[in-house]
């Protein structure tokens, strides 16, 4: 039975039978899952700058939904679809009922966390270390389609500590296809789960492409899309030669701008947002928020500091956004007062324009 708070589901939330995924954009962008970033007001911010990115929830655990606080967990807003529910947990009778509370709360796609190497995780037994058990990791896709009708997707890394012969990952993702699984979410370094924190585990173990294009090739029904250390238009375009989309992790949260042209570049040509117009948005949001849910301001503000980069004023934009004293009990307002220091003549005119590495 469940046991978490608050579960009554709003109205706005419920998702109607019958309801039609097929007009869902393909997986060819997105952006990961990011714990303490990706948050509903961040992953606002990201759909107004990127239309048809899929993204994704912070990894919730299975323990978080069925004996926490289920709103302050699920509830996001209807314009951040297409939106993905990522779930740590390795028990397939727990993980099938936060599936069916994603599908409840109108989320679009649950996906499987099988990658995170932190020690906090490892203790749960779930993340990276459920690589060691392929079949225990089919056994959660089969229950979680069973009882949703939602897509379950897998995000793996490529090898565990020094395991690094593909026959390791190649196992893996054939097992859990068994059992039904269809999109696996690449990030192509090892997990060392021991010796390295969470963030050297982002970038000491070495990046391997090549290893996502061999599991494309020997798998090709399958959806692979590919994470880890992609920063530039370029190197993305590269990668989409080979994989059927690209994940893209902090460049999309340091530079977000970037990803208005990522939109242009891979999924919507006619894509051409000026920043004031983005500004404009979140203003909209901001006010709809502390109407609302009496949001403050810096829940919002702090997810997009990087949004003015390499713009003469940007140090000025972070600073009103960032600092105490400017925050403390600060109206929507604010966001315009932190634009206006960027120098009219210093805006780029769309997203063609200036938006980091290419």
């Amino acid at each position: 039975m469940l046991t978490g708070r608050h579960t009554q589901i709003p109205p706005a939330h419920r998702k109607m039978p019958g309801m039609n995924t097929a007009a869902l954009p393909p997986r060819r962008l997105s952006v990961a899952p990011m714990l303490d970033w990706t948050d509903r007001h961040c992953r606002h911010f990201h759909r107004l700058l990127a239309p048809h990115a899929w993204l994704y929830t912070e990894m919730v655990t299975t323990g978080a939904l069925l004996f926490g606080d289920v709103p302050r967990h699920l509830r996001f807003g209807e314009a951040e679809h297409p939106v993905a529910l990522q779930l740590g947990g390795s028990e397939p009778a727990d993980l099938v009922r936060c599936a069916e509370l994603a599908e409840e709360w109108g989320y679009d796609e649950v996906n499987l966390n099988c990658g995170c190497p932190s020690e906090r995780v490892q203790r749960g037994a779930f993340g990276a270390s459920l690589m060691h058990e392929p079949q225990l990791v089919a056994d959660c896709v089969a229950a979680m389609r069973a009882a949703t009708r939602l897509p379950v997707t897998v995000k793996h890394r490529i090898g565990i500590d020094q395991i690094e012969k593909y026959a390791f990952v190649h196992d893996f993702v054939a097992t859990v296809a068994a059992a039904g699984c269809q999109t696996f979410i690449v990030h192509a370094r090892n997990a060392w789960l021991k010796g390295l924190s969470p963030k050297e585990n982002r970038e000491v173990p070495p990046l391997r492409y090549d290893v996502a294009h061999q599991l494309k090739r020997d798998f090709p029904k399958l959806e692979i899309l590919l994470n880890g250390g992609l920063a530039s238009t370029a190197a993305m375009a590269e990668q989409l030669e080979h994989v059927d989309g690209v994940m893209i992790g902090r460049e999309a949260y340091h530079n977000p701008w970037a990803l208005a042209e990522w939109e242009r570049s891979f999924c919507d040509p006619a894509w051409q947002p000026t920043r004031e117009s983005i500004i404009a948005g979140l203003i909209d949001y901001a006010e709809r928020e502390a109407r609302e849910h009496g949001t403050p301001l810096r829940a919002i503000t702090r997810h997009i500091l990087g949004f003015a980069n390499g713009l003469p004023g940007a140090k000025s934009f972070r600073r009103l956004l960032s600092e105490p004293h400017e925050l403390k009990d600060a109206k929507p307002e604010l966001l315009r007062r932190a634009w206006e220091q960027i120098p009219l003549q210093a805006h780029p005119a769309s997203a063609d324009d200036s938006v980091g590495p290419a």
